[in-house]
């Protein structure tokens, strides 16, 4: 007899991630929301040559990204009104919580996403709901 598998709608949901103004905690992201990216070669993509002395034989680990790159959200004032790249503020405080650029821009571990609506990790809080 051939088994069959039959899958239960799962009751338990997952907590969403969310991300807060850490200023006025006004909910500005979600996890569905977030653009991911492969990890760049970390410092050395910054670097003038891409080579130095001093880094002959050393591998660093690339850093942690430092930002979350999201998709263009309706809040975004600036994105609404036509700007090709400004700053990114809070609806709610109006404290600076990243950039875009249409254009792209680099991201703290190297990679370059490209539209990039760049939201700084020092700004937000990370909670579940």
């Amino acid at each position: 007899m051939a088994e069959t598998s039959i899958s239960e709608p799962e009751t338990a949901t997952e907590p969403q991630l969310i991300y807060r103004c850490k200023k006025c905690r006004r909910i500005v992201a979600s996890k569905e929301n977030i653009v991911s990216h492969e990890r760049g070669k970390g410092e050395s993509s910054f670097k003038w040559n891409k080579r130095s002395s001093e880094s002959w034989g050393m591998e660093k680990q690339p850093a942690d990204c430092t930002s979350i790159f999201v998709e263009p959200m309706k809040w975004m004032q600036a994105v609404q009104e036509g700007q090709v790249e400004e700053k990114i503020l809070c609806m709610g405080c109006n404290a600076r919580l990243g950039y875009f650029n249409w254009s792209g821009m680099q991201c703290s571990c190297g990679a370059w996403i490209n539209p990039a609506f760049q939201l700084h990790k020092s700004k937000l809080d990370e909670c579940c709901t």
